[in-house]
């Protein structure tokens, strides 16, 4: 069974998470004795994918996909997929790939499983080990069709170093207007941070704050961590803070290498949202706090202490090993 893998670029730069999953899809036809052939849309260099044990690249230069479009995508990288013989297609858990692959599992009359969270258990039957009930448990999925488009969980799997060299072939599929029949009208974006979806570290406020006024103490942190920012649901609701910001059950989901909640409570809507983090770390007056349950390292104390604290501390720490 041959291995696809879609690897997701921002203004022609190749994402972390395409590397994440060049890494799993790797592991696969490891498993499945094939090799793995990628798939880029208008980015401007593939060759570090090669890195990551790709062979092939089929590289999308098409102007009309300069902007994601689940549809197009979809239909692009399901002709790939059957000119190439692909048996086994590989996305992220990004919200773009989360939007495109139902689309493409539809077209492929594929068999979708999303937050995978480890290589497969078995190529036959071929089983895999996801998330489930917000990420309070594990279930071993079996996949019987004969195409298969697995979903990798952001930052389960990592990257893994596998060299070789990416043959880069132009590719550019057959596509009507029709496949442009949703569009977008306006995308807005932060420029000059880093993004939830690709942040390894987020720095998180609450209501603990006690308002917006205060905020620099989050924006200080995150600065000096390389960090993202995001807020709780009370923060967006209230205003003080955009609600793309908002992570939890009901805002943007996190997985990140490290999760720091200062000011939140933490009600069972945040945690599940932030629970995939592999490190949680709170920071709180209140030593009844939820949050300090499902934390790794917790704090009791007040955040207008400890914060510029552990600023100052961490900027000292930079200095001296820079």
């Amino acid at each position: 069974m041959s291995v696809l893998v879609y690897t997701e670029s921002e203004n022609g730069k190749l994402k972390k998470s395409a590397f994440e999953v060049a890494s799993y899809a790797k592991a696969v036809a490891d498993q499945l004795g094939s090799s793995v052939t990628a798939i880029s849309f208008n980015a401007t260099s593939n060759d570090e994918l090669g890195t990551y044990g790709v062979s092939k690249v089929l590289n999308v230069t098409d102007d009309k996909l300069a902007t994601f479009n689940a549809l197009a995508y979809a239909n692009s990288i399901a002709q790939a997929a059957k000119n190439e013989n692909i048996q086994v297609i590989i996305v992220s858990s990004s919200t773009n790939s989360k939007f495109l692959a139902p689309i493409l599992a539809a077209k492929l009359k594929a068999g979708y499983v999303p937050n995978v969270v480890a290589a497969p258990e078995s190529a036959s039957p071929f089983t895999v080990k996801r998330t489930t009930f917000s990420n309070k448990g594990f279930a071993h999925t079996e996949i019987t069709t004969e195409t298969k488009i697995i979903g990798v969980s952001n930052n389960s799997f990592g990257l893994k170093e596998n060299a070789t060299t990416a043959a880069v072939e132009a590719f550019n599929a057959d596509l009507s207007d029709a496949d442009f029949s949703v569009k977008s009208i306006e995308i807005d974006k932060v420029a000059g941070q880093v993004t939830i979806a690709d942040a390894d570290i987020v720095v998180s406020g609450g209501r603990g704050l006690k308002g917006p006024e205060n905020w620099g103490m989050i924006e200080d942190l995150a600065e000096v961590l390389g960090a993202a920012t995001a807020c709780s649901k009370p923060v967006s609701d209230m205003g003080w803070r955009p609600h793309g910001e908002h992570v939890g059950q009901t805002g943007k989901p996190v997985a990140a290498n490290l999760y720091i909640a200062i000011g939140i409570s933490g009600a069972i809507q945040h945690l599940a949202g932030v629970s995939s983090s592999k490190t949680k770390v709170v920071i709180n007056s209140d030593p009844e706090a939820p949050f300090f349950k499902a934390a790794d390292y917790g704090i009791v104390g007040d955040a207008f202490e400890v914060v510029p604290k552990l600023i100052e501390k961490l900027k000292e720490f930079k200095a001296q090993n820079a």
